[in-house]
């Protein structure tokens, strides 16, 4: 007896903890994928490949040296360009400022994709994401079901596709195809140099890690996201976002880490935003003597929100503590900026760069700040304004007069042409380049239209500009949006039901577009309500104006 009694003890504690592992399998999962990270070693330095101690030819005889500088989810408003800035405009970005104003400005400048990973695959090739498959941004299962099964009060929910789940792609398989010509590819085949820094998020798999993508160097992460320092690092405060399902997981699962061309990771020295400045200052001096391509991909101000002591004490006039961080985050990838500028100067380099600037694409409201994105309406993850909308500076002292401003509508895609025609390097024969080359526009030698039409999808949610209209269509729940851009930027009007013969043109130009577009390389696993006008602060009601965004 006293053998059974001891039998079905066991057996109920096992069922105890069989149950206790059901209820709590997500945070399970969620440990377990946080321990399953690899190993990272101590920092240690890069020896970056230097160039012959003597030139070939004067800078002002080679190409130019081609620097690309991307932030990650930046808003228009958080620049101060043109009044913005975070603080109620007392947060200044004077070295972007700087490009902008000693270079040419894009007045009306769009993302190719409303995420960050799609539209930087449309950046580095010229090409619609959508038209080789790259059209949801690569994410983990476990990390779209926990954000969907995290309990929340609002009446829209997310929606996570078990479904679809089974016989996709791994996570790791999830990227940029290898054979799609990048500007790294274009640019090495012209004899450049070329350095990737930063973020990647196009694929680790075989192929379509940046050092088999062109660059010849690259120094790094391969995911989305990644931590600015470890937790609790002395000199560094950071903001968690408890009312954001997708922020719990990055604070438990990504590393602080960098590799080098597949290295082993590694601990950056620093805060991840100097760190890499201070490497690109590093890959400046070593290739001063000879043409160069730099990716200078800054993961800042993406979320997790990790800033410096001393540039969060030094705003500290801003009283709610996660926009402090935020924007003493954007003060380091402001200083960073500078400093590649002013290398640039010391090295006698600045004449003879093309100096490129831009955003992934809008700020996003799951980090619960309004405004940034002003005076446009929506967040990434749409296809408003607020999501599609980047500043887009280009600054070349030799061939660019600074002041000038190009009024017509441009796009991420455009860059490569842009870039090939300032490297005098021929565009990929056997692709359809989407983008346009910008040096006519950018001289005044053309004025007409860059663009007949500009096309964004995702899944069942799809948007084209064409001239002065912009059309929104959503599968589910089924929503039309069309808006006058010239007298309604803010897209406040839908004139949806004004103008239906506005609409059957441009639904016809999408399905058209569409035809001409690949089948996902993976599917949607998560459908998320992205409100236009409130932050993931505020509570999503079936009320409220929102878009389902699948990814």
């Amino acid at each position: 007896m006293r053998i059974l009694a001891v039998g079905v003890s066991l057996a109920a504690a096992l069922l105890i903890v069989l149950g206790a592992g059901w209820i709590f399998k997500d945070a399970l999962l969620l440990r377990i994928s946080a321990w399953t990270t690899p190993k990272v070693a101590d920092s240690r330095p890069v020896q970056w490949q230097k160039a012959p101690q003597t030139p070939m030819a004067s800078p002002s005889e080679r190409p130019p040296n081609i620097i690309l500088i991307v932030a990650d989810d930046l808003g228009l408003n958080d620049i101060s360009l043109n009044g913005g800035g975070r603080g109620e405009g007392s947060v200044q970005t004077p070295h972007i400022d700087a490009i902008a104003r000693e270079g040419v400005v894009m007045e009306t400048a769009y993302a190719a994709h409303a995420t960050g990973a799609p539209s930087r695959a449309g950046l580095l090739t010229g090409r619609y994401p959508t038209r080789f498959g790259f059209e949801f941004a690569p994410a983990s299962p476990l990390m779209s079901r926990l954000a969907a099964q995290q309990k929340r009060d609002d009446e829209v929910a997310w929606v996570y596709h078990r479904e679809k789940a089974r016989g996709a792609p791994s996570f790791k398989d999830m990227g940029m195809p290898a054979a799609e010509v990048t500007l790294a590819e274009l640019l090495g085949g012209r004899g450049y140099h070329t350095v990737h820094l930063g973020k990647w998020a196009l694929g680790a798999a075989k192929g379509m890690r940046p050092e088999e993508q062109g660059f010849e160097e690259s120094l790094g992460f391969m995911g989305a996201a990644q931590k600015y320092a470890l937790p609790d690092t002395e000199g560094v405060v950071s903001a968690r976002l408890e009312f954001d399902p997708t922020d719990k997981f990055l604070w438990a699962t990504l590393p602080f880490s960098v590799q080098y061309n597949g290295s082993e990771p590694f601990r950056p020295k620093g805060y991840m935003t100097d760190y890499l400045t201070e490497q690109a200052l590093e890959v400046i001096g070593a290739n001063r003597n000879r043409s160069f391509f730099l990716y200078m991909a800054y993961n800042a101000p993406h979320t997790p929100l990790q800033a410096t002591q001393a540039d969060y004490d030094a705003l500290s006039h801003i009283a709610d503590h996660n926009e402090r961080v935020y924007a003493a985050m954007i003060v380091a990838l402001d200083r960073g900026v500078g400093r590649i500028m002013q290398a640039l100067k010391d090295e006698g380099l600045d004449n003879d760069t093309l100096v490129i600037f831009t955003s992934d694409n809008g700020a996003t409201g799951q980090i619960g700040i309004e405004g940034l994105n002003a005076p446009y309406r929506g967040w990434k993850q749409t296809l408003f304004e607020g999501g599609v909308r980047v500043p887009m500076f280009l600054r070349w002292p030799a061939r660019f007069e600074a002041g000038t401003r190009v009024m017509q509508t441009v796009s991420h895609l455009d860059l490569f042409a842009t870039v090939a025609a300032a490297a005098k390097a021929p565009l990929p024969g056997r692709e359809i380049i989407d983008g346009v080359d910008l040096t006519p526009y950018i001289l005044g030698e053309r004025t007409n239209s860059v663009h007949e039409a500009l096309f964004w999808r995702s899944g069942g949610y799809r948007s084209v500009r064409s001239g002065k209209w912009k059309l929104q269509l959503q599968q589910l729940p089924r929503r039309i949006w069309l808006y006058d851009l010239e007298v309604d930027p803010a897209e406040k009007t839908n004139l949806a039901q004004q103008r239906p013969e506005v609409v059957d043109y441009l639904t016809t130009r999408i399905q058209l577009h569409d035809r001409q577009q690949a089948e996902p390389l993976w599917p949607s696993l998560l459908q998320v309500p992205v409100a236009l006008d409130k932050t993931a602060r505020q509570e999503v009601l079936t009320k409220d104006a929102y878009v389902v965004w699948p990814n």
